[in-house]
Order: structure tokens, then C-alpha cells, then sequence
């Protein structure tokens, strides 16, 4: 079965609106006979006459009158998904977002994101999700509408990504442990314990490599998932933390934070989404709620 002409449907409308081929020809600015092949391509199309002759003028057949108004709410729905976007009304949008950030984030970043929309959008809902793994499939199928993270080589290609910020890792102990006092030397720093973050449990990285150029190792205690995790351990032990500063600035209140005293490459933050989600007004605002919010810290 071919596929009828939906231009029809807006001839079809206003021929009925109007009951004639003249003035429907002079609404949709076409000549008497264009609109007299319309009309015989719309007889063919639906199988039924739909105007025909009495006296002077044309009436509805019953076929006409039970599709005029189905016809007029069609062809409103469809002109109403081709118009342009409203404005973004935000103090009525009621709108539930889900972003996927790695640990630390929603602590450190989530209070005044939350405030902010609470002021502009007060009906917008924000989910946070704990980011295991770099798989960008979530993003893809919508179950995540934003995601922060540094972006790396299992990123999918098609993702959109805009820088947040900088980061860089800093060494975090308790308050009276020996390194929060004196200088901190790469062998001082390497004779401690250490609790190394990993997601894939990794014993090994950039700081033990940096360690390793010069003649050091460092005696790695114990292997977590977390920054958040970490940080409560060093809180009540003598290990060692090595996390991200921006990060986790509100998970280490109350402890004792210092550069590392090896160099280790800064990392990137970015935000990360789906292309489809680029022209949504809601979504554009929270990305930018975001980066504000990121930006001020």
C-alpha cells in the first residue's frame, strides 16, 4: 500500500473549512484549477466525493462532515510539532534530571547546585548517580542526561564534552599525623602507608611511576573504590590518601591536605551528554546551572 500525501491533509482541512473550491483556492493561494485537481486527488485518495453539488454551491457528504473536525485536530498537532520551541518557562518546568559523576562531586558541588535550581526552576527534580565505569550507553539510551568525568579513550566518540575545571592530585592525612608537620619530601612521602583509589583495583599508578623515576616505591596498605572511602580511612588511621583537590575539598574538612612532592599530570573535568540533547532548553540551562556552579568554586 503506498504512502497517501500528507500535504493533502491541509487542502482536505480547509476545503472543508470553507465548503468551496474557490475560496479554499484563494486561502491556500493556489489558482481554481490547482485546487480542483487537489479535490480529485482527495476523492480518489479517501474513495468518496466529500464535496458535491447542490444548486449553486457544494455540500459535505457524510464522509466530509465525520473527518472535518478529526482533520482540523491532525492538521493542528502537526503544525504544532514543526513550530519553533516556546520559551523555557522555568518557574513551571517540572523536569526530573539524572547526572553520573564519579565520588565526590555531588558532595562538593551538589549544594549549591541544588540551590540554584531550587531558586530558577523550583518544580526541577536533580537525581545523582554514582559513576562506575566510563560507559557512555547510558547517555546514549537516556536513563543519564549529564555525566562529568574525564574524558579518555572508552569515551564515546559521539558524546559532546565541555571542560569544567582542572584538577590535580594532593596527598591527605589526619590531623597530628607526622606529615601534616615539616617538609615532605618524595622519600618522606613514600615511606608511609598508602590507600591507592581504583575502580578496576588497580596497585599501581601516576604517582608510582613518578615514584619509580626516582629510585621509590611506596607501600600500598590497602585498595578502594573511592575517594570518599579513602578519605575515611585516613581519618581515623595513619595511611595516606592521594586525591583529587577540587574533588573532595568538602570530604576532607577537618584533615590535613599537601602537595605531592612528585609530579603528576593535572586532570580535566569535563561535562559530558547526547547530541539529540543539545537544542532541549531544559537541558542547555542545566548545563549552564552547571558550569556556573563549578566555575564559582
Amino acid at each position: 500500500m503506498s504512502t497517501p500525501d500528507l500535504n493533502l491533509l491541509v487542502t482536505l482541512n480547509v476545503l472543508l473549512a470553507e465548503g468551496s473550491v474557490a475560496r479554499a483556492a484563494r486561502r491556500l493561494r493556489l489558482s481554481p484549477s490547482a485546487m480542483s485537481r487537489a479535490l480529485a486527488r482527495l476523492r480518489e485518495t479517501t474513495g468518496d466525493p466529500l464535496l458535491v453539488r447542490a444548486g449553486r454551491g457544494l455540500v459535505p457528504t457524510p464522509r466530509a462532515l465525520e473527518l472535518r473536525e478529526r482533520v482540523g485536530r491532525v492538521v493542528e498537532e502537526a503544525q504544532a510539532v514543526l513550530r519553533p520551541l516556546e520559551a523555557l518557562d522555568l518557574q513551571s518546568l517540572v523536569r526530573t534530571f539524572t547526572l553520573r559523576s564519579s565520588e565526590g562531586f555531588a558532595e562538593n558541588f551538589g549544594p549549591d547546585l541544588i540551590a540554584r535550581l531550587s531558586r530558577e526552576a523550583p518544580g526541577v527534580r536533580l537525581r545523582f548517580m554514582q559513576k562506575p565505569d566510563k560507559d557512555s550507553s547510558p547517555l546514549r539510551d537516556g536513563t543519564v542526561d549529564l555525566e562529568t568525568g574525564v574524558v579518555g579513550d572508552t569515551t564515546s566518540p559521539e558524546v559532546r564534552a565541555q571542560a569544567l575545571f582542572r584538577d590535580r592530585f594532593i596527598g591527605v592525612v589526619r590531623r597530628g599525623h607526622p606529615l601534616s608537620e615539616g617538609e615532605i619530601t618524595p622519600p618522606r612521602y613514600a615511606a608511609g602507608r598508602h590507600i591507592i583509589v581504583s575502580r578496576r583495583g588497580l596497585d599501581k599508578g601516576p604517582i608510582d611511576e613518578a615514584l619509580n623515576a626516582l629510585g621509590l616505591d611506596r607501600q600500598v596498605a590497602t585498595i578502594v573504590g573511592g575517594f570518599s572511602t579513602a578519605l575515611a580511612l585516613a581519618r581515623t588511621s595513619d595511611l595516606i590518601a592521594s586525591v583529587p583537590e577540587r574533588h573532595t575539598e568538602s570530604l576532607r574538612a577537618g584533615m590535613h591536605s599537601f602537595p605531592l612532592p612528585v609530579p603528576t599530570p593535572e586532570i580535566t573535568i569535563s561535562l559530558l551528554w547526547h547530541p539529540r540533547m543539545d537544542a532541549d532548553p531544559a537541558h542547555l540551562w542545566l548545563r549552564e546551572c552547571v558550569r556556573d556552579v563549578c566555575a564559582a568554586m
